[in-house]
């Protein structure tokens, strides 16, 4: 069996220079609502993460993330290989880091956008067309030594960002495997849950949105049927 991964191979920590920060980090509380197909929540056992996905620069890869959430595949899967102040990696059913799904491998999507806190890429293996369900999530900008992640950048397809409740993935325990592995409760994309529904990225602008947030946030807990909380004051989901 493959080996699915990230390959940090010693002779690759090398610095290259930082690219531009892309328009899809800027944090502008007028931004236009995020579609709601695009907008993925992981409820983990630790807490709920909202994550920004990217159809326009990886369109196969969210694609197929937003059919596996559909599908449930991600429920109750592992994050099977988590790394202090690198990533934490899950979506292998499995749990070892060797399954997938029954989907054909993707062709790679790569782009310049750099790997920082907060990013989702496809981990693969040593074949660049080999992503297929498992990902990971950067806990860091820079390595404990402050060396950027230039390595990943451009050879692993981004694909997301969390835009909320990146403390829940702080709280991911760690290990290669953990010895007691944070769960995957459940994962779907807002259009699934709630039709109808748009996602405003910015602050609450209004005591009426803050309410709105509030029960819809409920909604999802029942969903779910976890005790979290999910984060939603700074991300706001109003019906139409």
């Amino acid at each position: 069996m493959r080996k699915i991964g990230l390959l940090l191979l010693s002779s690759l920590l090398w610095t290259a220079p930082a690219f531009a920060q892309d328009a899809v980090w800027a944090d502008d509380p007028n931004m236009v609502p995020i579609a709601p197909e695009n907008v993925l929540v992981l409820s983990l056992e630790t807490g709920t993460v909202i994550i920004e996905m990217f159809p326009d620069i990886a369109p196969g890869h969210v694609e197929r993330i937003r059919t596996l959430a559909t599908q449930g595949f991600y429920d109750d899967v592992i994050f099977h290989r988590v790394i202090d102040g690198f990533m934490a990696q899950g979506g292998d059913p499995t749990g070892t880091g060797q399954g997938g799904s029954d989907l054909p491998d993707l062709q790679a999507e790569f782009s310049p956008i750099p790997h920082r806190r907060g990013t989702l890429s496809m981990a693969r293996a040593r074949e660049p067309n080999s992503a297929n369900s498992q990902f990971f999530i950067m806990f860091a900008d820079t390595s404990p030594s402050g060396q950027n992640w230039s390595q990943l950048d451009s050879s692993y397809t981004i694909w997301g960002r969390v835009i909320e409740g990146m403390e829940h993935v702080d709280a991911v325990h760690m290990g290669e495997p953990p010895e007691d592995p944070t769960e995957i409760v459940r994962a779907r994309t807002i259009a699934t849950e709630f039709p109808g529904t748009q996602f405003y990225p910015g602050p609450p602008q209004s005591a009426e949105r803050i309410a709105h947030a509030h029960r819809l946030a409920q909604e999802f807990d029942a969903l779910f049927e976890t005790d979290v909380q999910i984060d939603i004051l700074s991300p706001v989901l109003r019906t139409q």
